[in-house]
């Protein structure tokens, strides 16, 4: 079984977090009812926090995440499974952490994967972002069994980071998924370019929901929630809106971009980079 339909659910979480994972939830079922057979979520899903103080005032331990519950739920229900974007929960070490859960079709865990590359950047319009200050760094690679074969996880800011998807491809991952809250500034500069870079350099079909609108705290996200093609055809936008996007996607298509491009396979070992002194030198 190669073909399914994928949606990417996209959001404008707030800060309160029942109404948010009530709007998510709406739009699962909607995309379910549409015939999605695997629906994203984006990263932050239940809550866009403008502190952290409110940050930690609504963290929970997975098993008694309300969010997490929600979508558990709603998996089960609807029979599909639901990359559950991301949200922060804390770990057994009392650490939080930004957790992107996997349900399968009876609304279990799948896959837990925690973000391994922390957003620290100051930006060209005076926005500042120190995700490091707020969350505990992920260190582990994930890749998902699903019925249609295996998914490579990862969230946001770790698109920058092509490496890891090269791991997980070569690792056997036909799908990569990328839920996000990109900001307006680089996502307008370098959304979509790096998702089909992910794509084409991995052969894989790579789908990234992404919040999307003005948030607490003066945060603005990009939106256009990505379906892309393992040859890194656009298969599917959904704009500036609230609402989601969906494609059919032939996982076929994967072997074939494989084939006839097969760099996974060309990896060669290599000395360097030397210092010009050294160049020089020789």
């Amino acid at each position: 079984m190669t073909v399914l339909r994928i949606a990417c659910v996209q959001v404008n979480a707030q800060l309160d977090m029942d109404a948010n994972i009530a709007v998510a939830c709406d739009l699962v079922d909607e995309a379910a009812d549409a015939g999605a057979d695997l629906i994203g979520l984006p990263e932050n899903v239940a809550l866009m926090a403008a502190s952290e103080e409110e940050r930690l005032e609504n963290a929970y331990r997975p098993a008694d995440h309300p969010a997490l519950k929600a979508f558990a739920d709603v998996a089960r229900r609807k029979g599909v499974w639901l990359q559950a974007g991301s949200v922060a929960a804390l770990r057994a070490d009392g650490a939080l952490a930004n957790h992107g859960f996997l349900f399968d079709d009876r609304g279990r865990v799948a896959a837990d994967y925690e973000k391994i590359h922390m957003f620290d950047v100051d930006l060209p319009d005076g926005s500042r972002y120190r995700e490091s200050a707020m969350f505990r760094p992920g260190d582990t690679a994930v890749l998902a069994r699903t019925p249609w074969g295996p998914l490579g996880m990862t969230i946001c800011y770790d698109l920058r980071f092509p490496h890891l998807y090269r791991d997980l491809a070569k690792a056997g991952a036909a799908m990569l998924t990328a839920p996000s809250a990109f900001t307006r500034v680089t996502g307008e500069a370098h959304w979509e370019v790096l998702l089909r870079a992910r794509a084409v350099e991995c052969g894989a079909v790579v789908f990234a929901p992404c919040q999307t609108g003005d948030h607490p705290g003066g945060r603005r996200t990009f939106g256009h929630s990505l379906i892309v093609g393992p040859w890194g055809d656009v298969l599917a936008d959904a704009g500036a809106d609230v609402g989601y996007c969906m494609a059919e996607v032939d996982l076929g298509e994967v072997a074939k971009a494989r084939a006839t491009i097969p760099a996974l396979d060309h990896d060669r070992p290599y000395g360097g980079p030397f210092g010009i002194g050294r160049q020089a030198a020789e």
